[in-house]
Formats: C-alpha cells, sequence, structure tokens
C-alpha cells in the first residue's frame, strides 16, 4: 500500500527533522509559525500547504518535487553539511552494555 501524499509530507518532515537534528520549533520559525502550528500539520489536524513545502525544501536545500517525493528521497538529496554529526543523538544518551567481546 502506497503513502498518499499528505502523509509522504509529513513523513518527509520529520526524516528531515530527525536527519538534522532540528526541532520543530526551529522549523516553525523559518515558515514563520509557532511550533503547535507545526506539530498541528504533523498530526494531520491542518494541512501543510504548497508554500510550505517550498519553504521546507528550501530551508533543507533540496528540491520541492525530491521533498514531495517522501522522506527516503529527502533524506537521500539532503546535502551532507545539513545532516547532523555523526554520533550525535537526539535526547539522553543510553549507557555502553556492559561485558565484553574483545
Amino acid at each position: 500500500m502506497s503513502m498518499g501524499l499528505e502523509e509522504r509530507v509529513r513523513s518527509a518532515v520529520a526524516a528531515l527533522l530527525y536527519a538534522t537534528g532540528e526541532s520543530q520549533s526551529v522549523l516553525g520559525a523559518v515558515l514563520g509559525v509557532s511550533q503547535a502550528q507545526v506539530s498541528r500539520r504533523q498530526r494531520g489536524v491542518a494541512a501543510w500547504t504548497l508554500t510550505d513545502c517550498e519553504a521546507v525544501a528550501a530551508h533543507y536545500g533540496i528540491d520541492v518535487l525530491d521533498f514531495l517525493a517522501g522522506p527516503t528521497r529527502a533524506t537521500e538529496v539532503l546535502p551532507a553539511a545539513r545532516r547532523r554529526a555523526r554520533g550525535h543523538q537526539a535526547g539522553p544518551r543510553r549507557p555502553a552494555s556492559a561485558g565484553g567481546g574483545g
């Protein structure tokens, strides 16, 4: 079963936020809306407009058609300079496992 366009946009936004380590607040500032309004769009309560899609794509340095293609394509074409540093994790770090092998 394929994803509808609205779900593809929400998934692409989520994937780009994750890949860059940005928050909904940062994206809201780019769009000139509050974090709550971004959240409403991400939950499907409000719709992402075509103007929003163009602004999101421009912010991440990708073509709007790649953005609309969905999360896989959007993150594949995301410029390396926009990606969060490897090893940077969102949220608390997990403790290293005990025990060794080696």
